[in-house]
């Protein structure tokens, strides 16, 4: 199926006012992120995913469209590549689809890309899986299923293998509170299971293929691993103590479910009955997934205002939560909203990472920041600049004044892309893609953090190479 996204306004973009970010340290990793099923296209040139599946039902993506062409980075990207060097990042973080290297030959884009990034002094930081399952894995019975945890780890092996000579940098998975959470719980992303608390074991056994990737990782004789998990402030509706209650719920499933086994090597109490098999299953498979990371990522976008359930359904953010949660997400007031309707929260980013650093203390490795973005129509993006310049404030501020140990900043996205259930509705790229052509535009907040990293150089904190 075509692209069907609606034309996008196309106003010329003002030229940027020169930044004056404060500067970052040297060696500071900057870079911008994409993911395989959103940006590559190329359909015929992989084995079925289960986003293909979901987006063939009707209803399930807003506009009706699907990712068989998106931004066709399978065939233009040179021209991507390029585009970044412009930009002035040192790193770039993709995503692998493993569909892709189920198929013939598969891994050759990815040996292409590595090689034409690496060729222009740009670091490939890929990501294993972000959210595009074979259709195969699923109907094996998924993440489920223990078994799938086993295969990741197979298939990590085969692109360590081919890849592990040039790439130096690694993110296990992508998000898996928010696979686990929409994809299994709600049903509102691929593969569309509304299982709500019968989706645990899918949290489990993504936490077990990322520990079991890190050790095929290790075996390949690669290192600097990581995980990219999102992470957001948990803000109580009250100081009652029912929102008091149900905002440590949600925090306990959104932030420390998925960060304290990775981090601590153990559930939060309580979490870890719920799992499949029995305690010493549990206690093993935690042996697993607490290998010592690298780094640690952070997607972040913004907080999250909860209370105590209403005793209804509720419409938020394009979801519907049901009624029998233990919790009920609320609006935050009081802030500018993105044109997806989150709010606009920068300091909430210095507030994550010092909480992290208090939580965690001494095992929380360095932190990168592996997302952060926003959706605003346009070419001349202003509110974007706004966006990254505060979060990057931010940022710095929870480095040089609250001694957080931050390494790397990767901005959400290069391109405007196939955004899930959201089709091509919602645009994050600092280019713009008209989704009929395959043009790429660059937005006036690229060309302004193109001038913030050219003054981050001249100031000294970092090489086109660094990271």
């Amino acid at each position: 199926m075509a692209n069907t996204a609606p034309p996008a306004t196309t106003t010329k973009p003002t030229p940027p006012t020169p930044p004056s970010l404060p500067p970052f340290p040297p060696n500071f990793l900057w870079g911008v992120s994409t993911s395989a099923h959103q940006i590559e296209g190329a359909t015929h040139h992989r084995t079925p995913s289960v986003w293909d599946t979901f987006t063939a039902q009707p209803g399930r993506v807003k506009d009706g469209s699907t990712a068989e062409v998106a931004c066709d980075h399978y065939h233009r990207y040179p021209e991507d590549i390029a585009l970044l060097h412009d930009l002035g990042v040192n790193a770039y973080r993709f995503s692998v689809s493993w569909p892709r290297v189920n198929a013939p030959g598969g891994l050759d884009f990815y040996d292409r890309l590595t090689d034409g990034l690496c060729a222009v002094g740009i670091r490939p930081v890929p990501t294993l899986f972000h959210w595009d399952l074979p259709l195969s894995a699923q109907e094996a019975g998924g993440w489920l299923r223990r078994d799938t945890a086993e295969r990741f780890a197979e298939y990590t092996a085969r692109v360590a293998a081919r890849l592990g000579d040039r790439i130096t940098k690694w993110i296990t998975l992508n998000e898996p509170a928010e696979h686990t959470l929409l994809g299994h719980a709600l049903g509102a992303h691929a593969p569309g299971e509304r299982l709500l608390f019968d989706a645990l074991p899918v949290a489990h056994h993504q936490l077990l293929a990322h520990g079991l990737a890190v050790q095929a990782l290790r075996a390949a004789g690669v290192s600097d691993i990581g995980i990219a998990n999102s992470h957001g402030p948990t803000w109580p509706a009250s100081r009652e103590p029912a929102d008091l209650e149900a905002a440590g719920f949600y925090d306990l499933l959104l932030n420390r479910l998925f960060a304290d086994p990775v981090l601590l090597g153990r559930y939060p109490e309580g979490i870890g009955e719920l799992m499949p098999g029995g305690p010493e299953d549990v206690a093993a498979d935690l042996e697993i997934i607490g290998e010592p990371v690298d780094w640690y990522g952070i997607n972040y976008y913004a907080p999250t205002r909860v209370g105590a359930p209403q005793g209804s359904e509720i419409e938020f953010g394009g979801l519907t939560m049901p009624a029998e949660l233990p919790f009920s997400v609320r609006e935050i007031d009081g802030y500018p909203v993105t044109d997806f309707g989150w709010p606009v929260v920068p300091e909430a980013l210095t507030e994550l990472l010092v909480d992290f650093r208090e939580r965690y203390g001494d095992r929380l490795p360095p932190v990168v920041i592996t997302e952060n973005g926003c959706s605003y129509e346009g070419l001349d993006d202003q509110e974007r600049i706004t966006y990254l310049d505060g979060h990057l404030r931010a940022l710095h501020r929870a480095s040089s004044e609250q001694g957080v140990d931050v390494r790397g900043y990767f901005v959400w996205s290069l391109l405007d892309n196939f955004e899930w259930a959201e089709g091509y509705a919602r645009r994050f790229g600092l280019v713009h893609v008209d989704f009929e052509t395959l043009e790429r535009t660059p937005k006036a907040s690229y060309h302004w953090l193109r001038e913030a990293l050219r003054t981050q150089r001249r100031q000294g904190s970092s090489s086109p190479s660094g990271g």
